[in-house]
């Protein structure tokens, strides 16, 4: 079990009304009495073994909802009963912006909002499109996870930039002259006609099949008017920067190759 099994877990407990029925000495949630459900209802023997097994990833889980602001370490409230167990890592209660990220889409619930698995997920390309892209993929999921859906559009935007950038660099072989363009008048286009402008039509028409929404989601999170972009168009964002950078790296040798 990695540890965005373990938090989806969690995250699927407390959506569900029953998320009560754990709570346990002053805590809104026992993580113990909570895990020892799971194992009765997967069929597990030894729950008690189970649970030292599996407790460790579940406490990171546990602490990574606190990161998010989603829970927090302690009992509900003051002169609730308390216990070193549960303060020793084993008792939580819902922050009240939990709860409103809790009753809010279950979309992200399936996709790979912790850095581990996203990691895992990017760990190809980093070597291959640079520490920029890295970082601006991770800082666009954690976005998401944050349901900051703007902000997650325009790091997918910046990501996907970093991705034509190091192709492009790679093919004319002059960083210097690549980053002068880019942060001239149009840069971004220029970036592109240099790395497709003489491709092959099915190359060019498969390209901006996955860049120009991400484009536009990215312009137009930046601007400073009021934007529509919500949940969906962030979680689209999040998959055309993935299957744009498959299809640089699948596409790597035609784009920047210069013969």
């Amino acid at each position: 079990m990695k540890l965005e099994d373990a938090t989806k877990l969690l995250i699927g407990f407390l959506r569900n009304s029953d998320h009560r029925s754990f709570s346990q000495y002053g805590y809104e949630v026992y993580l113990p009495d909570l895990l020892r459900f799971y194992f009765e209802k997967q069929g597990m023997k030894n729950a008690e073994q189970k649970l030292r097994e599996l407790s460790p990833i579940f406490y990171a889980a546990g602490w990574e909802l606190c990161r998010r602001g989603i829970l927090r370490p302690g009992i509900k409230h003051y002169g609730a009963q308390a216990t070193a167990d549960g303060g020793a890592g084993n008792g939580y209660s819902i922050t009240p912006f939990g709860r409103i990220w809790l009753q809010e889409s279950q979309k992200d619930d399936f996709v790979p909002t912790e850095p581990e698995r996203f990691g895992e997920i990017l760990a190809k390309y980093k070597s291959k499109f640079g520490a920029g892209f890295h970082e601006r993929a991770q800082q666009a999921i954690r976005c998401y996870g944050a349901h900051a859906y703007l902000a997650c559009c325009v790091m997918c935007g910046a990501s996907a930039e970093s991705v034509i950038l190091s192709a492009a660099i790679e093919k004319e072989k002059n960083e210097t002259d690549i980053l002068k363009k880019y942060t001239s008048s149009n840069g971004r286009s220029k970036i592109e006609n240099i790395l497709i402008g003489k491709a092959r039509k099915q190359l060019q028409d498969d390209y901006r099949a996955y860049s120009t929404l991400l484009k536009y989601w990215r312009d137009e999170a930046a601007h400073g008017r009021a934007s529509n972009i919500e949940d969906n168009e962030a979680y689209t964002s999040l998959a055309l920067l993935l299957r744009l950078a498959m299809f640089i790296d699948d596409n790597w040798e035609e784009l920047v190759n210069t013969s």
